[in-house]
């Protein structure tokens, strides 16, 4: 007798609120796992995908399930996993059922049984709480996307203990998001010094998570400011986070010695977890963020520093996924080099907080991660 599985649904295009009821229970593939949810973390890209399903995500077929940031434990394992895992595992994953190439409820976050690729699954020790692992997945492999992966900014792996120095330097600009926070990490672990920015009173936490120097990016001098620090610097690329952040590292990436590639997770508010833009600014944001990629092109051109999007499940498609979650991030946790960040700010217990999860990131929440527990 199968589990009994419910979830959070998404029943058609633009639908709010989302609907609490019951969805099958899926086996596992060979090569993936079944994973007992027991918190998952809400991104941006799910408020953004219910509010605008039919311009982003056209490929989804409703009614559907939306998430893709879970722990929990395995509770069936596919024949290709079970060299890795078994039965009672405590892990965190990413759930990739949104991708066009999978269209798949069952692969998703929302509800209390997901299936999993088991390349993007994670074991976690057990000093660390499902909560504050969920904050990681989605986080995690964005960054790794746009750094580790050759189409972006290629960098040497990280290790435990962390690489020595390769003596460059690395920008992440919006270093106390989500995904800026696991950049920052997996940047120092593979041997990169980080110059990062953030607003003051994330100073701190960045820099706990390794970043040397932090710039303060309301300044109206920071362009100038961080140029003047890099000027001795050899540059392994940006990554940027947030709008608008791209055209600001080309301007200093044209102006410093390095690498001038810039992996971009600026997204229309997809990847940031600080994003303010409400539902009705949604729709314009997008056409406006469409404009100004264009725009962007031909500034790339002139500065002579090219740019590409980071789209985080790229990860699954190639050897840096088993790189991360496989070799890197049980041992990064278990020896306490890795922490999960940003922190989990737990709103409820159950599936029918999941929507109002939703409606309070999209007022803006900054150096935090939503979470359910379930």
């Amino acid at each position: 007798m199968p589990p009994i599985n419910t979830a959070a649904w998404l029943p058609a295009k633009q639908a709010n609120p989302l609907e609490v009821k019951s969805a099958p229970y899926t086996p596992p593939s060979a090569d993936q796992v079944v994973v007992k949810n027991h918190a998952v973390a809400i991104n941006p890209v799910d408020y953004i995908i219910q509010n605008m399903g039919n311009l982003i995500f056209a490929w989804l077929k409703y009614p559907f399930i939306l998430g893709t940031d879970l722990a929990g434990e395995i509770v069936e394992v596919g024949g290709d996993a079970a060299s890795r895992f078994k039965i009672g595992d405590r892990v965190l994953a990413l759930a990739a059922g949104t991708d066009r190439d999978r269209n798949n409820p069952a692969e998703c976050a929302s509800q209390n049984y997901t299936v999993v690729p088991a390349d993007l699954v994670a074991h976690i020790p057990a000093k660390l709480s499902y909560e504050e692992a969920a904050v990681l997945p989605l986080g995690l492999a964005t960054a790794a996307s746009g750094l580790f992966l050759k189409d972006f900014l290629g960098l040497e792996l990280p290790t435990v203990p962390a690489r020595p120095s390769t003596g460059k330097t690395l920008i992440v600009w919006g270093g106390s998001t989500s995904v800026g926070c696991n950049a920052i990490q997996l940047a120092v672990a593979a041997g990169y010094e980080v110059f990062t920015t953030a607003s003051p009173r994330n100073f701190e936490l960045v820099k706990k998570l390794g970043a040397s120097q932090v710039f303060d990016y309301n300044e109206k001098t920071v362009i100038q400011d961080m140029i003047s620090a890099l000027k001795e610097k050899d540059l392994a690329g940006a990554l940027t986070i947030g709008p608008g952040s791209v055209s600001l590292c080309l301007d200093i990436l044209s102006k410093t010695k390095g690498s001038r590639f810039v992996a971009d997770v600026s997204g229309p508010g997809l990847a940031s977890n600080s994003s303010k833009l409400s539902t009705l600014q949604l729709v314009p944001f997008v056409a406006n963020f469409l404009a100004f990629n264009a725009s962007l092109k031909w500034k790339s051109v002139r500065t002579g520093v090219s740019t590409k999007m980071v789209y985080g499940t790229d990860i699954k498609k190639n050897e840096v996924g088993l790189a991360i979650f496989r070799d890197f991030l049980p041992k990064a946790l278990e020896s306490g080099q890795y922490v999960c960040a940003p922190e989990p700010q737990v709103i409820g217990h159950g599936l029918e907080h999941i929507q109002p999860g939703y409606d309070l990131l999209s007022k803006g929440v900054s150096a935090k991660k939503i979470v359910v527990t379930l």
